[in-house]
């Protein structure tokens, strides 16, 4: 009878222990299962998206080596570096070089053959004009072409979004974005504490020794007006009505007629000795007589558009004003 006890325990054991690993082993399949799932989920994949011109473009899993000239900003805000970046004849986005410092420049117009050399897996073009005629498809044989289109690339937050999208980091752009509006609402609060909401500004450029003023839609008219807040002269509005781009010519007698109470000076004559400031009318301008001219150099983010344009603007009209 022992014996026949100890056998049936050892046996009972035995077929419970048995019993246990299909169970242990099930669940452990189903973790592993799940976890590869998962890890497949968030892999990014290969995927094609419609241009604004129609096209169906295969936009690569992981884009490495992107060309998107001009459209650099928006890069930038989504910790993303090209493999080239825009350029002019006199010049880069010297305000973008915190992140860009040593990528390689290429020509705005984009030569066939310095496209091909920096051998890109995706290349994203702001406006319809640039790839007109066979342009396109001469692009496209070197990397897949997107055309982001006039309507998008004239709206520097329906660009980010855009751009977010193709590199598959939305969220990330959505974020980059209501981080500004946040930023934006911070600095727009601590200048009207000083300005009271009463105060003008313009922003004029003087290129060549020809004064240009900025739209009040566009660039740092937007954010002046727009973002902060700050009364948009007469002058400015009568100008911008009848504006094709983002800076027109003024004279200097429209200048004159100009009083507003702070003015912020683009001088790309820093060099050649600025002639024109020393017109006596120049000197007659309200915001020049009373101190409140706040002069930034070429170099700086005034002349463009962006997250990271926009957000050194701000920070510039911040420290000009609040004392």
């Amino acid at each position: 009878m022992i014996m026949l006890l100890i056998t049936v325990m050892v046996m009972s054991i035995w077929l419970a222990a048995c019993g246990a690993k299909p169970a242990e082993n099930g669940a452990a399949g189903e973790s592993d299962s799940t976890t590869e799932t998962e890890t497949q989920t968030e892999t990014p994949t290969e995927r094609t998206l419609t241009d604004a011109m129609g096209h169906e473009v295969t936009i690569p899993a992981n884009p490495e080596r992107i060309i998107a000239s001009y459209l650099e900003d928006n890069l930038v805000t989504l910790g993303v570096k090209p493999v080239a970046q825009w350029s002019v004849a006199n010049g880069i986005q010297e305000y973008l070089q915190k992140d860009l410092n040593g990528i390689p420049t290429i020509a705005f117009d984009l030569p066939f053959e310095a496209v091909t050399s920096f051998n890109p897996d995706l290349i994203i073009i702001g406006s319809e004009s640039v790839v007109e005629g066979e342009k396109y498809e001469q692009y496209s044989k070197i990397a897949p072409t997107y055309v982001l289109g006039d309507e998008i690339n004239n709206d520097w937050r329906k660009t980010q979004l855009k751009i977010g999208e193709i590199l598959n980091k939305s969220a990330e752009a959505q974020k980059a974005l209501d981080d500004y509006e946040v930023k934006a609402t911070e600095i727009k609060e601590k200048i009207n504490t000083v300005t009271g909401g009463t105060k003008s500004a313009a922003a004029i450029w003087l290129v060549s020794g020809k004064f240009f003023i900025v739209s009040d839609n566009v660039s740092s008219g937007e954010v002046m007006y727009k973002e902060l807040g700050l009364v948009e002269p007469e002058v400015v509005k009568e100008i911008s009505a009848n504006a094709t781009g983002n800076w027109s010519s003024i004279s200097m007698e429209k200048l004159a007629e100009m009083d507003v109470d702070y003015l912020f000076f683009v001088n790309s004559d820093e060099g050649t000795g600025s002639e024109a400031l020393k017109d006596p009318v120049w000197q007659s301008i309200p915001a020049v007589k009373n101190g409140n001219l706040f002069e930034f150099t070429r170099s700086s983010s005034w002349l463009y558009s962006g997250v990271q344009a926009n957000l050194q603007i701000m920070e510039d009209i911040q420290n000009s004003i609040v004392k």
